[in-house]
C-alpha cells in the first residue's frame, strides 16, 4: 500500500492525496466500538440523571448519538464532548493505538516522511452532530496551530471517516496548490473558537470538495487549506485526523512535560507542546517503539496532567482585523 510515484507527484503538486479503502470496515470496528461504549457509559448516567428518557441501545454506530441529540441537544453535545476528551484527543484506549499503527497506513506514511515515525501528539475525533454549530470548522492550516519553526517541515494529516462524508454531511474541502506559498494570516477566536483564516485572506484557488467512504483516508500537508461546514443531515458525521512526522521534525519524546516553561525557548520545542508524540517506528531502535496500549495510555496521561501551554504565534482575534 505504500504510495507510487504518480501519488507522491499529486500529494507534493496538489497538498492532498485521496486513498480509498485504507482501511476495511472490520479495521473501523475496534474504534467504532470502543467510541459507541463511551457513549453508551454517558448515555445511562444521563438517563439516571433524569436528562435522557431513551439511550437508544439499539441503534447502530452512526445513528445512536444522532438519536440522542435529536431527543435532548444539550445531552448529545454532552457525549459529542466525552469522546472529544481533552482538546479533541482525549480518548487513548487500545482500539485508538491500533487505529494509528495501522500497517497499510503508515506504508503510505512511510512514503512521505521515510522509515523513522513519530506519531505527531495532535490526533482527533470529531463527532459533527447535525446542526451543531461546534462541528464546523472554519477555513484553517494545521500549522497555525503549531509553532512556527515547524512550518518548514512535513506533518501529515491523515483525515479518515468512520462514515460516509458526503457534501450533505459535511465532509473536508481543501484548498490545492497552495501549500507551497507557506502560512497564511489565522486569526483567533473564529468559528466557534476556532483558528480562522479570514475570507480576504483566502488564496483565489477554487475549493475543492473531497467527499469519501468510511474507511478512505485522505493525506494532507499541514499547510494545506481545508474546512468542513455544516452538517444538514440526520446522522452524525464521524471522523478522526491522525498526524504523523519524520523523528527529525521537533517532538517531544522521551521529554517532561515540566521542561516547557515560559523560559525555555520556543525554536527548543516540540511543534505541539501541550500533548505527548510518541515513536512509531524506529529502525535503529525498536524498543523506543510505542506498541502497548498501556504505555500509549501513560504517555498521554502524563501531559494531559501537566498540559504545558503553547507560545502564541501572535494571532490577533478575528473581531480585530
Amino acid at each position: 500500500m505504500s504510495l507510487t510515484p504518480n501519488e507522491l507527484s499529486q500529494f507534493q503538486r496538489q497538498g492532498f492525496l485521496l486513498k480509498p479503502g485504507l482501511f476495511s470496515p472490520e479495521d473501523l470496528k475496534p474504534l467504532q466500538d470502543a467510541l459507541t461504549e463511551i457513549i453508551d457509559q454517558g448515555a445511562r448516567e444521563l438517563q439516571a440523571d433524569g436528562k435522557l428518557t431513551n439511550i437508544y441501545a439499539d441503534q447502530p454506530f452512526g445513528l445512536r448519538l444522532a438519536c440522542i441529540h435529536a431527543e435532548n441537544r444539550e445531552a448529545g453535545e454532552e457525549l459529542a464532548r466525552r469522546v472529544m476528551g481533552k482538546g479533541g484527543g482525549g480518548f487513548n484506549g487500545p482500539a485508538m493505538l491500533q487505529t494509528i499503527r495501522h500497517p497499510a497506513l503508515l506504508s503510505c506514511i512511510e512514503s512521505l516522511v521515510g522509515p523513522d515515525i513519530v506519531g505527531s501528539s495532535v490526533y482527533r475525533i470529531r463527532p459533527k452532530l447535525p446542526g451543531w454549530d461546534r462541528g464546523e470548522v472554519p477555513w484553517h492550516q494545521d500549522s497555525g496551530y503549531f509553532l512556527a519553526h515547524c512550518d518548514r517541515h512535513l506533518i501529515v494529516t491523515c483525515w479518515v471517516p468512520l462514515v460516509d462524508a458526503t457534501l450533505e454531511n459535511g465532509c473536508l474541502h481543501v484548498i490545492p496548490t497552495v501549500h507551497k506559498s507557506g502560512i497564511l494570516r489565522h486569526y483567533t477566536d473564529g468559528h466557534a473558537g476556532f483558528l480562522e483564516v479570514a475570507d480576504e485572506d483566502l488564496p483565489p484557488v477554487e475549493p475543492v470538495p473531497v467527499p469519501m467512504k468510511a474507511g478512505d483516508v485522505l493525506l494532507l500537508t499541514n499547510l494545506t487549506p481545508h474546512a468542513s461546514f455544516a452538517n444538514n443531515t440526520d446522522v452524525v458525521r464521524w471522523s478522526i485526523d491522525l498526524r504523523y512526522q519524520s523523528a527529525n521534525v521537533p517532538n517531544n519524546v522521551e521529554e517532561e512535560p515540566a521542561s516547557y516553561t515560559p523560559e525555555r525557548d520556543p525554536v527548543t520545542m516540540a511543534c505541539y507542546p501541550p500533548e505527548a508524540d510518541f515513536v512509531i517506528r524506529d529502525q535503529n531502535d525498536s524498543s523506543r517503539e510505542i506498541h502497548s496500549a498501556d504505555q500509549f495510555r501513560q504517555l498521554r496521561e502524563r501531559y494531559d496532567t501537566t498540559r504545558p501551554s503553547i507560545p502564541g504565534r501572535g494571532w490577533t482575534p478575528l473581531q480585530e482585523r
